[in-house]
């Protein structure tokens, strides 16, 4: 028995080596996957041929033309479509798996069909229903509701349709949360101990989900903050339509601005990782 558990201790010790030497070799790959490019639009962004290495281009950013206006745009977005698909999704999850656990395959298929319409598609029907509803609804009240959810200064035309395209994202983060607590024993002791409804939501299930319902919010920003398609086939320029228009007559400006954005996120979620790891080991 001795020998056996001395056997195992060997074999133990030896295999770890081999772990470590995969897992190098596949961290090593994916840097060199990631920081690569990286690199290279980088140093595109401050060598040309004729001036050497520059930081040019970044000193340009705040005084670009549009860059403020478009960067504010697309966050103000971003944040509304946050808090527009996580009210509307996050509730109707609970109620289905509270009071109707059967509907959740048909929830799950409808959460995620935005993934099998093409965007060009979908955009293509927005134009095409804003268009129609324009002329049909010139006689009733209707029509300035219409043109203001158009409004270019804040289109929220935009987060309707950011909301749809986010959905399937947002769904699985906050389906694998949910997964992940026994949610009708939490709702049945916070109403048997008199907590009304809005308490049980904001004070007993959100705090239980802040990993979900941060993940589903920095995916939901970098959608946003990317997205070109719908945006450019409506006649918007968020972020991600100023930095392709920018491109065309100041290629480095606009490889710059994309390199912050990321680094931007990347942040971002390394701040919101950290401080939920410290609340945890908190705990």
């Amino acid at each position: 028995m001795a020998a056996l558990t001395g056997l195992e201790r060997v074999s133990g010790t030896a295999t770890r080596p081999r772990r470590a030497w995969w897992r190098g070799l596949v961290f090593l790959l994916a840097a060199i996957y990631f920081l690569v490019p990286l690199g290279t639009a980088f140093w595109y962004t401050v060598y040309t041929p004729t001036a050497g290495v520059s930081l040019s281009a970044y000193g340009e950013l705040l005084t670009a033309e549009g860059f403020v206006r478009s960067l504010s745009l697309s966050l103000g977005l971003s944040v509304a479509t946050i808090v527009l698909v996580l009210l509307l999704t996050l509730p109707a999850m609970l109620a289905v798996r509270l009071f109707a656990p059967r509907l959740r395959p048909v929830m799950e298929v409808l959460c995620t069909l935005p993934l099998i319409v093409p965007p060009i598609t979908f955009v293509v029907g927005i134009g095409t229903a804003l268009r129609g509803g324009t002329d049909l609804l010139a006689p009733t009240p209707f029509w300035a509701t219409l043109i203001a959810v158009q409004d270019p200064a804040f289109p929220v035309v935009l987060v309707l349709a950011y909301v749809v395209l986010v959905l399937p994202f947002v769904y699985r983060s906050l389906d694998a949360g949910l997964r992940t607590m026994d949610v009708r024993t939490l709702v049945e002791a916070a109403r048997n101990l008199g907590a009304s409804w809005p308490y049980v939501l904001m004070r007993v299930v959100v705090p239980n989900l802040r990993s979900a319902l941060a993940s589903a919010s920095f995916l939901t920003l970098a959608l946003v903050l990317g997205e070109y398609t719908v945006a450019s086939l409506l006649g918007y320029e968020p972020f991600a339509v100023w930095i392709v228009t920018v491109s065309g007559s100041k290629g480095q400006l606009s490889v710059a601005v994309s390199i912050l954005s990321l680094l931007l996120i990347w942040l971002l979620l390394l701040a919101v990782s950290t401080v939920f790891s410290r609340k945890k080991g908190g705990k």
